[in-house]
């Protein structure tokens, strides 16, 4: 039986130690094609500044067309910020970063390798966040990059889930950027203009930032509680699913109280193929206990979201893997609002129909090389 919002929202609070944040407008973004139009919109409506940290900062159009509105809006006045994170970003272009330099757009990277700090070049910067005069803001899984334009229709185009949030609670967002961009410079102390006021008609949205450390992160502990506070129903959407034991068996727990488990990994069409490898072991002991596991067919599925009893729902850059939960920095929007998860459980069915959904007897007898190849995998299941 499904408890009461206030319940979920003391659970969360007292697990991750940071408020709900009441008053938001939110609305959930479906693919490039709905995602890269409402964040060139915020930019080019911005009046005071922008802020983006991202992880992926590729080529294509999409690519170009983001450098030079950023630039456009610097050369207007507003003070333009981005944090870029060094591996994730080394396909950029040098010349679209000489743009937007030149224009007036402060740019920093993240964590570039130093011989004498070698071992925090394994820890990223993995978040997503764009906000734009510290009342607007998106996070989420997009990059910025041609893979993630258009509608998910072929393996051209990726499958993606970001969030648009207006309100309150984007002062947590705005905190997350502030935090990666004053690590890789000058720290200065930054006061917000004025206190955005909530709107009637808005929800509450708890920002869940976590930041790369020694053991596991505030994603781990949001990730686990998220699993353990489901009563009934709990939907999974991960790119990549390679759990540690304490997240299995998490899980194994809730199946056995009677929640309905289902997760929805990518199949085929992947960009980790040890990642998958890695994290098949753990499908199988999910599959017997009773958990639906379905694979996506048309395109690489990169979303990272969880919804839980059909109200609480959780979109970030969060993945079900151990990179997500100790050695990346994340940033997630858990949301209480049975309207929006109303949406994504449709996008969840939707998704579904054009995936496949695993048999565990068929998914038991995949042959012995196969399980040589997840046992190797696992041997770095902490890099994947």
């Amino acid at each position: 039986m499904r408890r009461s919002p206030e319940y979920y929202r003391t659970e969360m609070e007292y697990t991750l130690g940071a408020h709900f944040v009441d008053g938001n407008r939110v609305e959930i973004l479906r693919n490039g094609v709905e995602i890269f139009p409402a964040m060139l919109e915020a930019i080019e409506q911005a009046k005071y500044s922008i802020e983006l940290v991202t992880f992926v900062y590729w080529t294509g159009d999409i690519a170009r067309r983001f450098g030079h509105a950023l630039s456009r809006r610097a050369e207007e006045g507003l003070r333009v910020r981005v944090v870029l994170d060094s591996i994730g970003a080394k396909k950029m272009s040098r010349e679209l970063v000489d743009h937007m330099s030149q224009a007036g757009v402060e740019i920093r990277w993240f964590r570039p390798l130093k011989l004498w700090r070698p071992w925090r070049f394994d820890k990223r910067t993995h978040r997503k966040i764009l906000v734009c005069d510290d009342r607007i803001g998106f996070t989420g899984g997009v990059g910025i990059a041609e893979e993630w334009e258009g509608d998910a229709r072929h393996p051209g185009e990726w499958r993606e889930t970001h969030v648009r949030v207006e309100g309150p609670a984007v002062i947590g967002l705005y905190a997350a950027f502030l935090d990666n961009w004053n690590e890789c410079g000058a720290w200065r102390w930054e006061a917000i203009r004025e206190r955005v006021k909530p709107h009637h008609d808005g929800v509450p949205i708890q920002f869940v930032r976590a930041s790369s450390t020694i053991g596991w992160t505030e994603s781990a502990a949001m990730m686990r509680s998220l699993v353990s506070v489901s009563h009934v129903r709990l939907r999974i959407v991960t790119a990549y699913f390679a759990p540690d034991e304490t997240l299995v068996q998490t899980m194994l727990d809730a199946l056995a109280r009677g929640v309905e488990v289902e997760i929805l990994v990518p199949g085929k069409h992947n960009d980790s193929r040890i990642s998958q490898l890695a994290g098949q072991p753990s499908v199988e002991r999910l599959l017997t206990a009773g958990a639906k596991v379905w694979v996506f067919a048309p395109t690489m599925l990169h979303a990272k979201l969880a919804i839980v009893d059909d109200l609480l729902a959780c979109i970030g850059s969060v993945n079900v893997n151990h990179r997500s939960m100790g050695k990346d920095e994340e940033c997630s929007a858990l949301i209480l609002s049975e309207d929006l998860a109303a949406i994504l459980n449709r996008q969840f069915d939707e998704d579904c129909q054009r995936s496949r959904c695993l048999d565990a007897d068929e998914f038991r007898q995949r042959g012995a090389w196969t399980r040589c190849k997840e046992r190797a995998a696992r041997l770095v299941l902490e890099q994947v």
